[in-house]
């Protein structure tokens, strides 16, 4: 019979069975262990790496601004038109395509066409031309034809400018002959010129007949003569002509513009023109607005009388000028876009200057904003744009941060597995 010690070892003595129990659960234990180690250092790595999501702006669009319309005071008579230089299409028109006489509206083309062949530097006095007795007889011929004259002198000499003075002040028709003849040699090569210079510059409806504008042939519509009108602007020497009240030329005395309106009204030039049956009047005038000037450019056909015609033109401009007005429809460090993070960083999209602009009448003035989505970023970085629309102008400020947008950091990324981005993929070079 055992004894009792030897039986108590042998109870004490785990089976083999037990052993490999107990080798099951430790190793499974291990396993289980490094599966977590593994698998949470690839979370931990994917995390830490991963992109963070971009924040959407949340835009605000500033409402459009627009006027009410400016009544204007229209002439009740002839054929009209006005623009503003800088503005696409007219401001006011009336049988504006209806072909009338120029009348002495057709020396701004003989001057246009001559100085393209012979410019004047500014401040000097272009080309001397030495008259001679027969531009006397020129003169001599106007007068027989009623036409208006300036005086001239045989032997005497005048440089270019002193000559468009004399043709475009009191309107010498006996100038715009003889600056013609020296130009291009006759009137007939000024006019084939002339024809050219018109198609060049896109006047289809207008014709030209002589220099002078004395023929009734003389024609245009005042769609085109405004264009012209605008092309005499451009032209340093000329636009400063036209605007001139009177000048003291010694060989010729004092010559006077016989644009009655010139300082009146804003207007600043540019020609008259008369035919028998009609007053006409091709004029500019310049307004300010707010810190800036704008030209208009005009012209009415088919006045009664140059009186009644000032009147409406004086009229028609006055009602005009408060239809310009300046509008800022941006102010500097403006916001107008707001990022906010899922982390809780906030930054706004600031304007980096302000915009104004001039507008016409009920022009509707709008603001167009352009902001980028975006990770992480400093401030002062662009985001996007304000694009300011009015008619065809067109201003664009830059959106910069006003805050930064930083990484959200280790503790964020790995409590927000499902707010993170895939990995970008790489690639073995």
């Amino acid at each position: 019979m055992p004894s009792p010690a030897l039986n108590d070892v042998d109870a004490r003595r785990p089976s083999a069975a037990v052993y490999r129990r107990r080798r099951i659960v430790v190793f499974g234990v291990l396993a289980l262990v490094v599966a977590l180690l593994t698998t949470g250092g690839v979370y931990t790595a994917g995390a830490l790496g991963a992109p963070v999501p971009a924040a959407q702006p949340a835009v605000t669009d500033p409402e459009p601004v627009a006027a009410a319309p400016q009544a204007l005071v229209l002439p009740g008579f002839g054929t009209y038109a006005v623009a503003a230089v800088g503005y696409d299409g007219l401001l006011a028109a009336g049988n504006e395509q209806a072909p009338m006489a120029t009348a002495s509206i057709t020396k701004v083309i003989t001057a246009l066409v001559v100085l393209e062949e012979h410019p004047i530097a500014a401040g000097e006095g272009g080309p001397e031309i030495t008259y001679t007795d027969a531009d006397v007889d020129i003169y001599w011929d106007m007068i027989a034809q009623n036409g208006s004259v300036a005086p001239v002198q045989a032997g005497a000499t005048l440089t270019l400018r002193e000559s468009l003075e004399a043709m475009l002040l009191p309107s010498g028709n006996n100038y715009a002959i003889s600056i013609a003849n020296w130009a291009f040699g006759s009137v007939d090569a000024f006019l084939e010129r002339a024809g050219t210079w018109l198609d060049a510059h896109g006047l289809a409806n207008t014709r030209i007949a002589d220099s002078s504008g004395l023929s009734l042939d003389n024609v245009s519509t005042a769609a085109d003569l405004v264009q012209l009108g605008e092309l005499a602007l451009e032209d340093p020497v000329l636009a400063e002509i036209v605007a001139t009240q009177s000048v003291d030329i010694p060989e010729l005395g004092t010559l006077k513009n016989g644009n009655k309106l010139l300082g009146t009204h804003g207007v600043d030039g540019i020609k008259t023109g008369t035919t028998d049956d009609a007053a006409n009047l091709l004029f500019s005038a310049d307004f300010a607005v707010g810190a800036s000037s704008i030209t208009v450019v005009g012209v009415l056909l088919g006045g009664e009388t140059h009186a009644v015609l000032n009147d409406a033109i004086a009229a028609l401009l006055d009602s005009i000028a408060p239809g310009f007005h300046e509008v800022a429809p941006l102010e500097a460090n403006e916001a107008l876009a707001t990022y906010d993070t899922a982390w809780g960083d906030t930054a706004r999209a600031r304007t980096t200057s302000g915009a104004s602009v001039i507008v016409w009448n009920d022009t509707p003035v709008d603001v167009e904003v352009h902001a980028d989505p975006v990770t992480l970023a400093g401030r002062g970085d662009e985001v996007g744009t304000a694009v300011v629309h009015a008619g065809t102008q067109e201003i664009t400020v830059p959106l910069v941060l006003d805050a930064s947008i930083t990484d959200p950091g280790a503790w964020w990324r790995l409590t927000h597995p499902g707010a993170l981005e895939p990995a970008r993929p790489t690639t073995a070079g």
